[in-house]
């Protein structure tokens, strides 16, 4: 008869290496997007124009305009289209590799007359899952290539600025572009980690309600540990991205988008401490929880502590009582058993005040 095999038999992991010529153009991603999505901004101080397109050939002839032009490839999926636009501005091939590339981890590399930087954008799906997105950007003196993963994003407040003309993002260059862009994927940032300050605060306080020390509270700190975590891991390399950014000697980065982009690392620093502060927490309600069970524990053997200490006495007399010898006076007493029974509750009674003054319960 054949064996079953167990519900619990955790299967093996297989971990297959590909490796594909450099500059293969090919997408690592889950995402998929039902179709190629490509929003074209083309503004200047006076005018601004605004496309939805999914051919990337409708955004090739605003190349060379004193306008400044933002192109915007939502879903990666699509590798042609990408192609296509990296022949249009002479990309390198190891840059369309690494746009595609989800696992990138944020960094900046320097080219001849662009910038590219790889990054992630976190935003919120629904209330409880978060969104972390792969995105690349090339950033050229009159230019800004975006590229993500999927629909959905968190620039509709920069585009409502384009837009209507609020601010000096239409009086400005693409490198102040690329500072908004930047700057609203880390504004976002801290709604992120807000929103799991409050879960982990919430957490804290359901540590201290005595009927919450079960299994779904465990669960609930682990699942925390494991998202903070992810987090850190996201954000944690951006914040040497706009480091170097600030400190980059690229000649179409003005320098007073420099200036903003030393308050943009000024915000990444506070977003590092907040995730470690995060992280510090959750360890700690781990250390709570479990010193909550500890405790409790505790309780429960000091009761059957104190219950074991008071029969020890009881049981010996009544053991003593039960030897059937013949020559035990007692037995033959017409009093011995009511004398037995008030000896045992006097112990009884004493060792119950003596516990009581040593406040053991």
């Amino acid at each position: 008869m054949a064996q079953k095999t167990s519900k619990n038999t955790k299967r093996k992991k297989t971990y297959k290496t590909v490796n594909t010529a450099p500059g293969t153009v090919s997408y690592t991603g889950t995402k998929q997007s039902l179709e190629t999505k490509i929003d074209i901004v083309n503004y200047n101080k006076d005018a601004c124009d605004f496309r939805i397109s999914n051919k990337v050939e409708d955004a090739f002839h605003f190349k060379g305009q004193e306008h400044v032009t933002w192109i915007n490839i939502n879903g990666l999926k699509n590798t042609t289209e990408i192609e296509k636009l990296g022949l249009h501005y002479n990309l390198h091939p190891l840059v369309l590799e690494d746009i595609v590339t989800t696992n990138q981890r944020a960094k900046l590399e320097e080219y001849e007359d662009y910038l590219f930087i790889v990054f992630k954008m976190l935003h919120f799906k629904s209330e409880d899952e978060i969104v972390y997105e792969h995105m690349s950007m090339v950033v050229g003196e009159n230019y800004v290539l975006t590229f993500q993963e999927a629909d959905g994003d968190v620039f509709d407040d920069l585009r409502d600025r384009i837009r209507n003309a609020k601010g000096r993002v239409r009086n400005a260059k693409a490198d102040y572009l690329m500072y908004t862009i930047l700057d609203a994927v880390v504004d976002n940032y801290f709604t992120v980690i807000e929103a799991e300050g409050d879960k982990i605060e919430d957490l804290e306080e359901t540590l201290f309600i005595e009927e919450s020390s079960s299994n779904t509270t465990t669960t609930s700190i682990q699942n925390q540990k494991r998202e903070i975590l992810k987090i850190r891991r996201t954000v944690f390399p951006f914040r040497e991205v706009v480091n170097k950014l600030e400190k980059s000697e690229i000649e179409f980065i003005d320098d007073k988008t420099k200036n903003y982009l030393r308050n943009l690392y000024d915000h990444m620093i506070q977003v590092n401490e907040s995730i470690d502060l995060y992280r510090e927490m959750i360890w700690g309600l781990m250390d709570l929880y479990m010193t909550n069970i500890s405790n409790k524990m505790n309780e429960v053997m000091k009761v059957l502590t104190i219950i074991a200490t008071i029969f020890i006495p009881l049981t010996f007399i009544a053991g003593v009582y039960g030897m059937n010898f013949t020559n035990m006076p007692e037995l033959s007493s017409p009093y011995g058993y009511y004398i037995v029974w008030a000896v045992m509750i006097i112990i009884f009674i004493i060792m119950l005040i003596y516990f009581r003054k040593k406040k053991w319960f």
